[in-house]
C-alpha cells in the first residue's frame, strides 16, 4: 500500500487499540466524555434540540436521547446528541481553541457504541483516534486559525472527519477503508460562522456527528470514496484554507506524537459562552473580586480583544440568551450585575432586564491585530478596563491565559460542580454523583448508554 496523507491515517485509525492510549490521554477523554455529556442531557431541551428531534420524528431505536428524550436510530441519535452538545455552547475546546471536537465525537460514538456493543474502553480509543486525525491535518494549514476569516466554523468542518475516525475505528475497519471513509466525510464537512449565535451553531455539531457515523457505515457496506481526498490537488485543506498555505507532505505522527498530550490538548468552559470571551470574563472577574463594583459605578468598559474575535463576537446588542453567548459586552455586564456567569445568566429574561441592556451600551470594544502565535486568532493577551463614575480606571492587565485551559485547568472538584449544575437543570432524575464517577472512569464501563438511560 502506497504512503499518503490519507491512507497513512488510515494506517493510524484502523490499528489505533486502547492498549496504545497513554495513560495521560486516556484520563483527557474521560473527562471529555464526562463534561460532554453532561451539557449535552441540560441541553437536550433547548428549543434547537427539540425543533430537530420533532423534525426527524424518531419512534423508537437501539439508541438513547440525552436528557431522556427517548430512544432513535443509530444516526438520529447521534444528530439529535450532537446537537444538544453544543446547544449551550458549554461544551470543551480544544485545537488552540479552533474546535469543538468532544461536540461532534461523543455523541457519534456514544450512539455506535450502543449499536455494536462496544466497551468503555473501546470508546476512548475511537476517540482518540478521531481527535488525533483531527490534529494531524491541522498540522498541515499554516493558516488553520483563519478559518474564521474565510466564513468556516472549524468544529462544523473538521468535526465531520474526527467522528469519521472514531466510527471508523469503533468497526474496525481496514486502512483503506479508514482513507476512504475520511474521503467520504471530507465532502460532507461543512459549517459557516456566520451563523454563530442561532439553532445552525449547535446544528454543526449534529449534523457532524451524523455525517462522520454515516461514512464510516457506508464504507463498511461497500460504498467508495477516493482514498486519497486529503492530500490529492486541490485537495479537502486546500479547499477550506484561508490562503492555500497546505502542506501535504508533513509525516503524519498521529500515535507517536499525541496532540491530546501535549500543544493540542482539551479545554473545559468554566462559562456557557463563546470561547472567545473567556479570557475577559476571567479578567472582569479578578478585578471585581479586588474592586466590587455595581452597574451604577461604571461609566465605560473598554475591552481589547483580537479582530477575528471581534467577527465572532457579532452580537453588540443582544435580545436572547442565544444571541449573548456570542457577545463580549454581555460577557462583561452580566458578572458585574449577577456577580456569577452561569446557565441561569444566559436566559432571555436575564438578557432583557433593563440594567443588562443598559450596562452592555457602555462597553467599548477595541481590535487589537497582533497575532498569537501559540493560539491561532487570538491577539497575545486580552485587557480589560473599567472607568467608573468618579473617573478612575481599574485595569486588568494583560490576560493572558483561561481558566480551563491546559495550563490551567479546572480541578476535578470544579469539573464536578460543573457536571452537577448540569444535571440539575436538566432535571430529568439521574445520579449525577453516581454517573460523574462512572464517566471519569469510562475505561472500566461496559454499557454506557444504559447508565445514561
Amino acid at each position: 500500500m502506497t504512503s499518503t496523507l490519507s491512507l497513512d491515517l488510515g494506517r493510524f485509525i484502523a490499528g489505533l487499540r486502547f492498549e496504545h492510549v497513554p495513560t495521560q490521554a486516556r484520563k483527557a477523554i474521560c473527562i471529555a466524555f464526562a463534561d460532554t455529556l453532561g451539557v449535552a442531557i441540560a441541553g437536550a431541551r433547548e428549543p434547537a434540540v427539540q425543533l430537530l428531534k420533532a423534525m426527524l420524528a424518531p419512534t423508537d431505536g437501539p439508541c438513547i436521547l440525552l436528557g431522556r428524550q427517548g430512544r432513535a436510530s443509530v444516526l438520529d441519535a447521534a444528530w439529535i446528541n450532537g446537537c444538544a452538545a453544543h446547544a449551550l455552547d458549554f461544551d470543551d475546546v480544544s485545537q488552540r481553541g479552533i474546535g469543538h471536537a468532544s461536540a461532534s465525537l461523543v455523541p457519534a460514538i456514544l450512539a455506535e457504541g450502543q449499536a455494536i456493543g462496544a466497551t468503555g474502553a473501546q470508546m476512548i480509543a475511537a476517540y482518540a483516534a478521531g481527535y488525533e486525525t483531527v490534529a494531524q491535518l491541522m498540522h498541515h494549514d499554516a493558516d488553520v486559525g483563519r478559518y474564521h476569516d474565510k466564513g468556516w466554523h472549524p468544529t462544523g468542518v473538521f468535526g465531520t472527519l474526527a467522528a469519521a475516525a472514531a466510527c471508523a475505528n469503533l468497526r474496525q475497519l481496514n486502512a483503506e477503508q479508514c482513507a476512504m471513509t475520511l474521503g467520504l466525510a471530507a465532502s460532507q464537512a461543512s459549517g459557516l460562522i456566520v451563523n454563530a449565535g442561532t439553532m445552525t451553531k449547535p446544528f454543526h455539531t449534529g449534523r457532524a456527528a451524523h455525517a462522520g457515523l454515516a461514512s464510516a457505515r457506508l464504507v463498511a457496506s461497500g460504498f467508495t470514496a477516493a482514498t486519497d481526498a486529503l492530500e490529492h490537488a486541490p485537495s479537502f485543506l486546500h479547499a477550506f484554507s484561508f490562503a492555500g498555505r497546505v502542506d501535504d507532505t508533513i509525516a503524519v505522527r498521529a500515535g507517536i506524537d499525541w496532540q491530546i498530550c501535549e500543544g493540542n490538548q482539551i479545554s473545559v468552559k468554566k462559562y456557557p459562552m463563546c470561547y472567545c470571551t473567556h479570557r475577559a470574563i476571567d479578567g472582569m472577574f479578578d478585578m471585581l473580586r479586588a474592586h466590587p463594583m455595581r452597574a451604577a459605578d461604571v461609566e465605560r468598559i473598554t475591552v481589547s480583544i483580537s479582530r477575528r474575535n471581534c467577527v465572532v463576537l457579532r452580537n453588540h446588542a443582544p435580545q436572547t440568551g442565544l444571541e449573548a453567548k456570542f457577545s463580549i459586552e454581555f460577557a462583561l455586564a452580566a458578572p458585574i450585575i449577577a456577580g456569577r456567569i452561569g446557565l441561569a445568566e444566559v436566559t432571555d429574561d436575564f438578557v432583557l432586564r433593563p440594567d443588562v441592556q443598559a450596562l452592555m451600551k457602555k462597553v467599548q470594544v477595541v481590535p487589537d491585530d497582533r497575532d498569537n502565535p501559540d493560539r491561532p486568532g487570538y491577539a497575545i493577551h486580552d485587557r480589560v478596563i473599567v472607568t467608573r463614575r468618579d473617573a478612575s480606571e481599574i485595569d486588568s492587565g494583560p490576560i493572558a491565559h483561561v481558566r480551563g485551559d491546559h495550563d490551567s485547568p479546572l480541578s476535578i472538584e470544579a469539573l464536578w460542580i460543573k457536571f452537577e449544575d448540569c444535571i440539575r437543570v436538566a432535571d430529568v432524575g439521574l445520579d449525577a454523583r453516581a454517573l460523574f464517577d462512572q464517566l471519569v472512569n469510562l475505561d472500566q464501563v461496559h454499557d454506557l448508554g444504559r447508565k445514561l438511560a
